[in-house]
């Protein structure tokens, strides 16, 4: 046994569904997802959205009402939690107070019955690869709680599981700290080869790290793709409100891919899926694709409408404007340092994007 483990698993997802209580309400409905061997997949999605239950489901902890989980060729559905060999960290890290560093990371090899000196060379290897050489000593009492999330993260990857269930794992740290430990995760998932399932509600955190994601809503899967996917090109309005900042038109479809406003104002919409005459639908632009007050000439493949400035917002290395449309509505422009707009709030002005930097989905907020 040695804690790299070669490859991760492949996870097989089969119309998945768990209900709860008499009225059998589906807090996980008919989910099917193909995980590849060493992918780092996160599910996100707001809270009661069916993630943390999916993961529990993989994890053992919460039964199954039907469908099937594989991990390669082989249904867990009927198994126990400590007879998959899965490694699982959850946001509490559920640590044993009155043991060490040390003591913590081989309590699994302890309960696996294995050698002393193998337990040894292990938790060694596990502490090194999570960098708490010379804390092997210490209480969780006397650790930060990076430091903390360390130890829950050793533990869970000493005894070379091939899939590591991380639940919100970086929830109650401060922001500068889940940054840090998100850079850490990743490498840890590069020097490992497992497999990683991450549940976490922070979009930016998903970004970051993820080689797919899979984004629940009601107890389903709304779109499965690269970060990139999800925030270029959702599927759905609320994958694209979801995923990133969002200023969402809405209106009615007309051929040649426009979108007609409820008060008669005909937008360029550019990219659409197929959608029927008159159906409804709303134009999605992301923040920084929108400039203010800039040139504009709808025959150069922009589009425009008139707005007037309700707020500025400063972020440091980046400013928000928001505006409300003279047509109605609302939208933001994402500003970088140094290419800031002259605009004040109250003033009126002219927003414009480029109309291939839209994207139409079927539906509207109503």
């Amino acid at each position: 046994m040695t804690v790299n483990a070669k490859n991760g698993a492949s996870i097989q997802l089969r119309e998945l569904t768990k209900n709860y209580g008499r009225s059998q309400q589906k807090a996980v409905d008919s989910v099917s997802l193909d995980i590849r061997p060493g992918e780092f997949m996160t599910f996100l999605g707001p809270s009661g959205s069916g993630k943390t239950t999916t993961l529990n489901m993989i994890a053992g902890f919460e039964d199954v009402t039907s469908g099937s989980i594989h991990i390669d060729d082989q249904n867990i559905v009927d198994l126990p939690p400590h007879q998959r060999n899965l490694g699982v960290v959850f946001q509490q890290y559920a640590l044993f107070p009155h043991m060490t560093v040390e003591q913590n990371i081989a309590f699994p090899l302890e309960r696996r019955k294995l050698p002393k000196a193998e337990i040894r060379t292990l938790v060694a290897e596990a502490i090194d690869r999570v960098h708490l050489n010379g804390l092997a000593e210490r209480r969780p009492s006397e650790l930060s709680g990076g430091q903390q999330q360390r130890v829950a993260v050793a533990r869970s990857i000493v005894f070379g599981p091939r899939v590591l269930l991380m639940d919100e794992p970086l929830g109650a740290l401060d922001k500068k700290l889940r940054e840090k430990l998100q850079g850490e995760i990743a490498r840890m998932h590069r020097e490992l080869g497992l497999t990683i399932v991450f549940v976490t509600h922070d979009q930016h955190e998903a970004l970051a790290l993820s080689d797919r994601i899979a984004v629940f809503n009601n107890g389903r899967v709304e779109q499965v793709g690269t970060a990139e996917e999800l925030y270029e090109t959702p599927s759905s309005l609320f994958v694209a409100d979801f995923v990133g900042d969002s200023t969402i038109i809405e209106g009615r479809y007309e051929s040649g891919g426009r979108l007609r406003r409820s008060d008669g104002v005909l937008i360029s919409a550019g990219r659409a899926e197929s959608m029927s005459e008159g159906a409804e639908c709303s134009l999605i632009i992301r923040p920084e694709r929108i400039r203010v007050d800039g040139g504009c000439d709808a025959q150069t493949g922009n589009a425009e409408l008139d707005a007037v400035v309700t707020d500025i917002v400063y972020f440091g290395e980046y400013r928000k404007v928001h505006v409300e449309l003279r047509s109605g509505g609302s939208a933001v422009a994402k500003e970088s340092a140094g290419d800031w707009s002259s605009v004040e709030v109250r003033s009126p002005v002219r927003i414009s994007w480029a109309v291939d930097n839209g994207v139409l989905v079927s539906g509207s907020a109503r």
